[in-house]
């Protein structure tokens, strides 16, 4: 990459690794499932990005029932579970925590996320 740089060019390189730690540049997401697995597996990833100086602006909850609000007795469960993953994101990794209901249909695109994120 700074091969091909000119000696004469004002200012100084930026790295993509410098682009990454920049908050005011990058905002890193974390998406996890409400799952022992998943959430272990993304504070895993937190570390290890935080090792690189690159600090998660939050956690996105994915499919999950919790978030439904549904008391379907079938469900109460798998709901208890997801509740204790949800808290545990919220105490031991992110200061910001964003969740989505569990869809028979992903949504895909940018028209939808913003139905998603914008539900007005």
């Amino acid at each position: 990459m700074t091969r091909h740089l000119d000696e004469n060019a004002p200012g100084r390189m930026v790295t993509p690794l410098m682009r990454l730690q920049d908050p005011a540049y990058t905002r890193v997401l974390l998406v996890t499932l409400p799952e022992t697995t998943p959430v272990s597996e993304a504070g895993a990833l937190q570390e290890d990005l935080r090792r690189a100086r690159i600090e998660p602006y939050g956690w996105i909850i994915n499919k999950s029932m919790a978030i439904t609000g549904t008391r379907d007795p079938l469900l109460r469960a798998r709901i208890k579970g997801e509740a204790a993953q949800i808290e545990r994101v919220k105490r031991d990794f992110a200061s910001r925590v964003y969740g989505l209901d569990f869809r028979s249909v992903a949504p895909v695109g940018l028209t939808e996320l913003r139905k998603i994120a914008d539900p007005a």
